[in-house]
């Protein structure tokens, strides 16, 4: 097609703001998806994206309206998932920003302006659910003009459920969007904005074309990763697989190559011909490093192989997912996974349970630390168990975030009060409308326990938090063991700095007294920085009323078999076993 009748778009929004039902209504209207085949967040195939209601995998979709080929990438709207959103804006030349009638700009709608005004992208602003009682467009429509600098006939306001206006917002794809621009070369060049991996046909990949054309059957070529493969099949998705013999510059299409997992084709890459290749790839591309670490360690022992088996089946769809083996003295063989964040890790730990029905403990997360040792030589460690000898150690450094809080004027003090008492540190502080944006800095380790259930909770759920990796800063970081009657738990030793260390000793000593339950004998739960004991809480025995048998009052009598309970007790505190419940290791996530 004559690339002057393209328009690439995709859908921008914060989480929950109507990003799916209004790509579900463009296909409705443009003829694309039967009335028949219709149904709810069409493009999100997966399970749990529709019980969560929220996108985990963008999808692309191909529509023909007018005579003109509309080519629609749904992105995901979760910060853990930015680098993808940030690949597709790149694959695009229109974005339409999505803003929720009832809650106006949020944190990740922001970021993800951001993100377009980079690219260089031409905004059509929505807002979405003007049906609803709840809402307020005149306010929305302010906050979008002091964000944007547009004008407020600009702004189109829509229902996604119902259908209003859904065919303007078409309309303005059609006459005000540009079209793909013409490149000079013919040298191959193409983007993999996503990859997945496909059980009967390998790795799929979705790609813009930004120089050249593609054939079926021509060898390729990933530039960053330097991995060859076949384009076994090409086409266009509508939103099924439509085949073609080429994709010609400027369209939007996926590849089925032979490659065996995403980690030979990442997100970012740029595709091009093996006899004749570029000689300069596409710009942005970065590898995804994971910086939130856990232990997930099957509940029964047998399972281990089962878990390891479904984390590679997992992997070969997400290349940013790695793991190595653990081994605990408490919880057996696992394996330590790193994650882009606490959503990522919560999509992966339901996945294994229901996909593969495992049944996991699941360790504290963590996140990856650096140590300059004494010689000068530099180590990665992702778990407090791994730290090497603090004497060897001339300092340790942790990440710092870059975050961004928007929430309503009225409750500025108590977040403030939020981020300084996690270490964080207050960059700026700007107003939109009725809304204020707090910029900060903080440490990543400190964020990712219960510092966004605390945030929804004093702000009553009006605020919302975006943040990303900033750097590494040298801090006074201890490891705080935890000792249950007397031996060293490595599974719930922490990292955290030196000022914070006794109360969160004192906090996990606490929780771990009502989760683990009585013995027969006594029972010490102790947190230690090093050989010091800083908390201390007992988990007092079972007592079984051993005079009850005596029916005189014979002090010595007591006495005796008191005292012969009591020896009991001592020498059951040297043998006995402390059964520990999965509960204790996630210990650090539970405020309550």
């Amino acid at each position: 097609m004559d690339s002057s009748k393209i328009r690439n778009f995709c859908i921008i929004a914060h989480i929950d703001h109507g990003k799916s039902t209004l790509a579900d209504r463009m296909m409705e209207i443009t003829g694309t998806v039967s009335k028949r085949e219709m149904k709810a967040q069409l493009l999100d195939s997966m399970e749990l994206e529709r019980e969560k209601g929220i996108t985990i995998k963008l999808t692309p979709v191909q529509m023909h309206y007018k005579g003109y080929e509309l080519n629609l990438i749904d992105t995901p709207g979760h910060v853990d998932f930015s680098y993808e959103v940030s690949r597709s804006l790149q694959a695009v030349e229109t974005a339409i920003l999505v803003v929720d009638a009832t809650q106006g700009i949020q944190a990740q709608t922001l970021a993800n302006v951001y993100l377009a005004l980079e690219q260089d992208l031409y905004i059509i602003p929505v807002i979405n659910k003007i049906d609803l009682p709840a809402a307020d467009v005149e306010k929305v429509k302010k906050e979008i003009i002091n964000l944007l600098g547009c004008e407020e006939d600009e702004i189109i306001g829509v229902s996604a459920k119902t259908g209003l206006n859904v065919e303007k917002v078409l309309d303005t794809i059609i006459e005000k969007s540009p079209a793909p621009t013409k490149q000079q070369g013919n040298e191959l060049k193409a983007l993999i904005f996503d990859s997945y991996f496909d059980d009967y046909r390998g790795v799929v990949l979705y790609v813009r074309i930004f120089e050249g054309q593609l054939n079926k059957n021509a060898a390729i070529r990933m530039m960053a990763a330097q991995t060859n493969g076949l384009a076994l099949e090409i086409g266009t998705l509508r939103p099924e697989m439509k085949p073609k013999e080429t994709l010609e510059e400027g369209e939007i299409g996926y590849i089925v190559t032979n490659l065996k997992t995403t980690r030979e084709a990442k997100v970012g890459d740029t595709v091009t011909i093996q006899h004749s290749p570029a000689t300069t790839p596409l710009p942005g591309y970065k590898n995804v490093l994971p910086f939130v670490y856990a232990g997930f360690f099957p509940v029964s022992n047998e399972d281990y192989k089962t878990l390891k088996e479904a984390l590679e089946k997992l992997s070969l769809s997400d290349s940013a997912l790695q793991f190595e083996p653990e081994n605990s003295p408490i919880l057996g063989f696992g394996l330590r996974i790193g994650f882009l964040g606490l959503l990522h890790m919560d999509i992966i730990r339901e996945r294994l349970e229901r996909e593969f029905n495992l049944d996991l403990v699941v360790t504290n997360p963590s996140t990856n630390y650096q140590i300059i040792m004494n010689d000068g030589s530099e180590l990665e460690i992702k778990s407090a168990a791994d730290l090497p000898d603090i004497s060897e150690v001339r300092e340790i450094r942790e990440p710092w975030v870059k975050g961004e809080i928007i929430l309503p004027k009225n409750m500025i003090g108590s977040v403030l009060n939020l981020i300084i008492e996690k270490r964080g540190l207050q960059k700026n502080l700007s107003y939109i409308e009725e809304r204020a944006v707090i910029d900060f800095e903080a440490p990543m380790a400190n964020l990712l326990t219960d510092f966004y259930d605390q945030l929804k909770s004093i702000t009553s759920g009006y605020a919302s938090f975006n943040y990303e990796l900033s750097d590494y800063r040298a801090e006074d970081l201890v490891r705080v063991d935890f000792l249950i009657a007397g031996h060293k738990n490595d599974a719930l030793s922490v990292m955290c700095h030196r000022s914070e260390a006794d109360a969160i000793g004192r906090d996990v000593t606490k929780k771990l007294k009502t989760i683990i339950p009585r013995q027969n004998f006594e029972v010490a739960l102790q947190a230690a920085i090093g050989a010091r004991v800083i908390a201390r809480e007992t988990i007092g025995a079972y007592r079984k009323d051993v005079t009850v048998k005596i029916h005189t009052g014979d002090r010595d009598r007591k006495a005796k078999l008191l005292d012969k309970q009591k020896r009991g007790k001592a020498r059951m505190k040297r043998f006995g076993k402390i059964d520990i419940p999965s509960d204790a290791f996630t210990v650090m996530l539970k405020r309550d």
